[in-house]
């Protein structure tokens, strides 16, 4: 399934029957990957009376509630409504699912505190393609571990103030991350890198989306990508989402 896409003056050839899905599926095991502190994903099969939503145990379908965190069980996208007082969606702010993206490897920097983090020296030497709308960022070492890590209480790997700063001068609009936060774990509620990037409340960019959680695979080179960046349509901050890429012949 060969396509020609003409996007920006520019023309480019995609075979959309070569899918590269980056997302962590959503389960309801212990292994799960999971953040701040939610429990797994819960899967319940509806009771009435004697009926239940379990074919396994003699109802007629399966029809479960499902219960989960969209933060913290998984690969997900979000909107502005993430930080704000005001209530705003995903399904409302994204209204595109096709990008040019850019991935990109980075091994953090360690700071004078313990804390590894993603610079602004470091996303500007790795990002090459002047019109990339999207951004994705691997973390170095890259290991199946993502997967199923339990993130919570672990501090893990997060992107300065300063280097949300330096996007907001590029074209990039979406972000798409490997940890549980564009921040720093626990930071007394400030989410400064959230805040820079939707220059929210004074300047807010309601079109921007971060996703978090993702996981890139090693053998999915570095390079120029089309994203499909699919979510449901809840009405809420976040929504459990499939990004996918399309590599460019």
């Amino acid at each position: 399934m060969i396509a020609n896409i003409f996007h920006k003056e520019n023309e480019f050839q995609v075979d959309f029957s070569k899918p590269i899905d980056i997302s962590i599926p959503l389960h309801s095991h212990t292994n799960c990957v999971s953040a701040w502190y939610v429990k797994p994903m819960s899967l319940e099969p509806v009771r009435n009376g004697d009926w239940i939503g379990d074919v396994s145990k003699g109802g007629s379908v399966n029809f479960r509630n499902i219960l989960f965190n969209p933060h913290g069980n998984g690969t997900h996208t979000e909107c502005v409504g993430h930080i704000s007082k005001e209530f705003i969606t995903i399904n409302h702010c994204l209204k595109r699912f096709m990008f040019l993206a850019e991935l990109i490897s980075i091994r953090p920097e360690q700071l004078a505190n313990g804390d590894f983090v993603i610079s602004k020296k470091q996303i500007e030497l790795a990002l090459t393609h002047d019109n990339a709308e999207a951004l994705i960022i691997r973390t170095l070492d890259n290991t199946g571990d993502k997967l199923s890590h339990q993130y919570s209480n672990s501090n893990p790997i997060y992107i300065t103030e300063e280097a949300m700063a330096f996007l907001n001068k590029t074209k990039v609009e979406h972000l798409l991350f490997d940890m549980p936060s564009v921040d720093k774990e626990i930071d007394g509620g400030i989410l400064a890198a959230h805040h820079m990037f939707w220059q929210y409340p004074h300047n807010t960019q309601f079109q921007k989306t971060i996703t978090e959680l993702i996981y890139v695979a090693n053998e999915i080179t570095d390079g120029t990508y089309f994203l499909n960046l699919q979510i449901a349509s809840f009405e809420n901050d976040a929504s459990p989402s499939k990004p996918v890429l399309y590599k460019i012949n």
